[in-house]
Formats: structure tokens, sequence, C-alpha cells
């Protein structure tokens, strides 16, 4: 640790990073402000600016001496009309709108579609939302051509924009030949979370690790109502989830999108995944220094629930305050977890352990942590499973995630409570300890004579055996 940055919080904060944000001193004044993941999002910009923001955050983190967490956001299968010869058109209630596949810019009358799998999976009576739902067709004609449409919520409609069809599982795949070459890209430049979009079945998330492997974690949005029907299959096949809250709320009632937002939270803190909670989370903040009321409390909701994670998207990528707004949801965060119907909260909703050793030494480490008012759970982890165990366990103290692997300090930045410190092999429960006291004292999280909790696995240099417990005095 080159610097005791110590975050007051549990919950951490991934920051989009766009024009607003993207220099080397913007960055770290967001990392120093609290973002803990900075996310690059590949529907926008080029490999080259997207090679130089990720050269940007690997120099701040060397600065600062702490990992810091990069999320590549896949683009995914995004539909999308074509565009339009005055570059827009009003679309009037009641009126006709054909969708075609045909090249040629669009009129009042039709526009290019250029998804024939829409035109295969569509049927007469069909709804399709197009630009976040602002538009809507119904299908009153179907064939592998073109789609008759009727608009039945019309409005101002122009170039490129996207295109849902709820309920309706498209035969496409999670990733298309620009998401396969964004992803070697990202997996060349050090990306520690590859967020998957528009994932609708297990099989989409099968086919990302057959290509990244180990390489980094899988972040796979739920952005579709398909990939609820099968969600504790892609829990398991995900290293984390993110509830992505703008295409899941066109595609559903808005009603329904609390709730779903509060299962999936519980359902991954149950499999003990890392779940992020995005979109329109301080967006007034774009324009504005300060956020709304009902913002305030929606971040403050994520916390409740059990997020690991909030994120910014606009807010921090063009807005025109983004190191204000990292500044106020990192206030509103540890505001919230002070709370102590918060503490009780995480208690009741805290998964029983799996019938394991690794399970049962984690939530011992929690108890004893607990009953001894210990400074740190020091969590010894080769492939960073061992603090995903104890961050399951929701503890009252800070985790620190000791590794040997820059990398998975990195990929520790998303997990709630944890902090990830790089340090060298052990081959003893002896050195281990040693070197928790003496990290735990560096970092500001343990004074002399104070106590903390060391788990690991012995012997050492195996994945996933945690089964030793210690008590250790910080000297």
């Amino acid at each position: 640790m080159a610097e005791a940055i110590r975050r007051r919080r549990r919950v951490k904060i991934v920051a989009t990073i766009g024009p607003a944000s993207s220099t080397p001193e913007r960055l770290e004044e967001l990392f120093r402000t609290g973002a803990d993941v900075f996310r690059v999002n590949f529907s926008h910009g080029t490999q080259d600016g997207h090679a130089e923001v990720i050269d940007n955050i690997r120099r701040v983190e060397k600065k600062v001496g702490r990992p810091i967490g990069v999320l590549a956001d896949l683009q995914g299968p995004k539909l999308r009309v074509g565009r339009f010869a005055s570059g827009h058109v009003v679309l009037q209630w009641g009126r006709s709108l054909r969708l075609d596949l045909k090249a040629t810019p669009g009129d009042g009358a039709r526009v290019q579609l250029p998804h024939p799998e829409i035109m295969a999976a569509a049927g007469v009576g069909s709804v399709l939302l197009l630009d976040d739902g602002r538009i809507r067709l119904e299908v009153t004609r179907q064939t592998a051509e073109y789609l008759d449409t009727r608009v039945t919520v019309g409005g101002r409609l122009s170039d490129h924009k996207g295109v849902n069809l709820p309920g309706i599982t498209l035969p496409i795949p999670a990733l298309t030949v620009k998401d396969r070459s964004d992803l070697a890209f990202a997996l060349d430049h050090g990306a520690d979370y590859i967020g998957l979009s528009f994932v609708q079945r297990p099989e989409d998330v099968v086919e990302a690790r057959e290509l990244i492997g180990d390489r980094a974690f899988i972040l796979s949005k739920i952005e579709k109502p398909g990939a609820l029907q099968s969600i504790e299959e892609v829990l398991r096949l995900s290293d984390a989830i993110m509830v992505a809250r703008g295409d899941l709320g066109v595609e559903m009632p808005a009603e329904d999108v609390p709730l779903i937002q509060k299962r999936l939270i519980r359902a991954c803190h149950r499999f003990g995944k890392p779940v992020v909670v995005a979109t329109q989370m301080m967006e007034s903040m774009i324009e504005n220094p300060t956020p709304t009321r009902a913002e305030a409390s929606d971040v403050a909701t994520a916390v409740f629930d059990g997020a690991d994670a909030v994120m910014l998207s606009a807010e921090s990528a063009t807005g025109k305050y983004p190191v204000e707004t990292v500044r106020m949801m990192d206030r509103i965060i540890a505001r919230t977890e002070d709370d102590d119907e918060l503490r009780a909260a995480r208690a009741a909703l805290r998964p029983k352990p799996e019938k394991s050793s690794p399970d049962a030494i984690s939530a011992a480490a929690r108890q004893v942590a607990d009953t001894i008012d210990a400074k740190a759970i020091v969590a010894f982890t080769l492939s960073g499973s061992t603090a995903l165990r104890i961050s399951r366990e929701r503890p009252d103290c800070p985790i620190l995630g000791l590794t040997p692997s820059l990398e998975i300090a990195r990929r520790m930045s998303l997990v709630w409570g944890v902090h990830g410190v790089t340090s060298e092999p052990n081959h003893t429960m002896t050195e281990t300890v040693a070197q928790a006291a003496t990290l735990a004292l560096k970092g500001g999280f343990a004074k002399r004579r104070e106590e903390i909790v060391v788990i690991a696995g012995v012997p050492f240099g195996r994945s996933g055996g945690t089964n030793s417990l210690r008590v250790a005095q910080v000297t």
C-alpha cells in the first residue's frame, strides 16, 4: 500500500468513463473521491480511445498504489432502426409504419430494420418499443421481408434508435462480430470484468466463457426478461451480475423493476456473486450539482437491498459534475451504512453457509470477528473465492483480500466490503498472520494491540481450500 487510501464504506462505486472523465488528472480525482471501478463502454468510442483510457487508469493505479478495477462493457446485439432521409420523423398515433430490410433512408411511411430475426420472431399483435419505449408500435402484418405496424404511441423518432421486443426471446448470439473484436482487445489490455450485454439464456454466458476463460470475470447484465426465466443457471455460470434497469424497465412494466432488483440481489447474495445496480441512479446530476431526493433514496435503497456496488453512467461519462456526483454517492452510501437498522437487516438476510469447510470457516470468521470486535478479517486468497465467501457473510468489520496476484486484487474492487491488497506469496500460516498484521497496520485498518481474524488455506498454493482460522494481535 503506497498510500493509506481507505474507503469508509462497504458498497462500491462504478464510474463510467467518457469525455468528462478520461484524463489522468480527472481519473485520479474520481478515484480519490470514491470511484472503485471504472467502466469503459464499448457502445461508444474507438478501441484506440479505450486503450488510452485504460492506460490512464493504470497510471493512476501505479501512482496511488491501490488496485483499480476496469469493467469493459460490450455493446451486445443492440437492435436499432436505420436512418431517415431528414434525420428524423414524427410518428402520429394510428398511422402505419413499415419496417423492412431495405437500406434506403426512411420517411414517415417506412424505415429500415436491419434484423431479419425480428421479422421471423414477431407476429401479428406483437409490440415493438422504440427509443427506450417512447414510441410504441403494434404489428399488423408479418412477412420475412417486412413488418407492417400501427403507431399506438407516437412521437419524434430519429436515426438509429433502439428497438425492444418485450416478451420475445430472439435467436441471436450475445456476442456480435464487433463484440468479439472488442472482447479480444479488452482482454489484451487487462480488463478485469467483461460486461456481457443483453444476456437472454445460460448459453450466452457459456459462449463468452469459452472465449474468456479465467482471464477476466464475467459480469452478466440482466436487461432482458428472458434471462429471468433461467436466472439461477445464469448466476451459476457468471462471476457477477448487473441489474441493468434501463432496458429491463423498457421491456417490463415499471412497477415490476423494483421487485426484480430486490429478488436479483437476494439471489446473488445466496450464490455469493457480486451484484451491481445500474441506470439513472443520479441522472439529474448530469446537469445539476445536487441530486433529487428521490435519487438519494434510490442509492440508499440499493444499499439496504444488499447490492455490492452502484453505478454511474452518463453522470460521470458526459455530465457536468462527475466528481461531485461520485462524492455525493459516496456520502449517501456512507450515511446509509451507519444506520443501525441496516446492520440488523444484513443479519436477517444472511444466507446459511453451504456444507463445506470453506463456507464453515468463513461463517466462523465473521462470528469470531463480531464476538471479539476484531478490526478486520484478512483473507488470503489465490483466486478471490475466499474473499468472496467472507463478503457473502457481510461482517461489520472491513475485509482485506490478500493475494499475490494483482489481477485478483483488481477484481476484488467490485466486491462488497473487500479491500484488495497485493502481497508476497506465503508458505506457512505463521507467515500469513505476520503479513496480515503488518498490512492491516500500514493500511490504517487496525492499531497496535488490536485484534484481527486471519483465514487461509493450508497447505498454501492451492485455490479454494480455505480451512484455517487464526486470531492475531497487531504488534
